[in-house]
């Protein structure tokens, strides 16, 4: 079986990351509480928003990454059972493809170089699983998706969802 991941909000916790952030920079309470069903950005005052925006556009951002939970665990198991690929729309943010790569050798060196696709577009892929949180990822895949929980997808619909990597382990384990 062949299996993509994405990174950000998968494998990568870019949302507590983009709250730590903001609340550090502005003297902030966000939470992820606080943000659920909606980006980061859109939980701060207009003015505050580019600011948010454009953390991913900083350099060390995708670097200082903490793994979500379980993730290295799970990932490492499934790479030994399947063909996993790493799927992340890196080329939105140039800066963040270096970074991602040094951030995948740091954190599941058990998937190769060559597992790791930094993509644009994710409808390219052709698989039989896309593990992603974004619903527009989804949308064109051929195969089984699963919608990865994050606070900012609780009212997305349409998926099977999965919420934690527990839950991935106990569908494709």
């Amino acid at each position: 079986m062949t299996i993509f991941i994405d990174m950000d909000e998968v494998i990568a916790d870019t949302y507590n990351a983009h709250i730590e952030i903001y609340n550090r920079e502005f003297g902030g309470n966000l939470t992820p509480e606080t943000c659920l069903g909606s980006e980061v950005w859109q939980n701060v005052i207009e003015k505050h928003q580019q600011s948010i925006r454009d953390h991913a556009r900083t350099r060390g951002f995708f670097r200082a990454l903490r793994p979500i939970m379980d993730s290295q665990k799970i990932l490492k198991q499934l790479a030994g059972k399947h063909e996993v690929y790493i799927a992340s729309a890196a080329t939105q943010f140039p800066n963040s493809l270096e970074e991602k790569s040094e951030w995948l050798d740091e954190h599941f060196p058990f998937i190769p170089w060559q597992n790791r696709i930094l993509c644009g577009d994710k409808h390219i892929l052709k698989g039989d699983v896309l593990i992603d949180d974004r619903a527009y990822n989804l949308e064109g895949f051929d195969g089984r998706c699963l919608l990865f929980t994050s606070p900012h997808n609780i009212h997305t619909n349409g998926f099977e969802r999965v919420n934690n990597w527990q839950e991935v382990a106990d569908k494709l384990l």
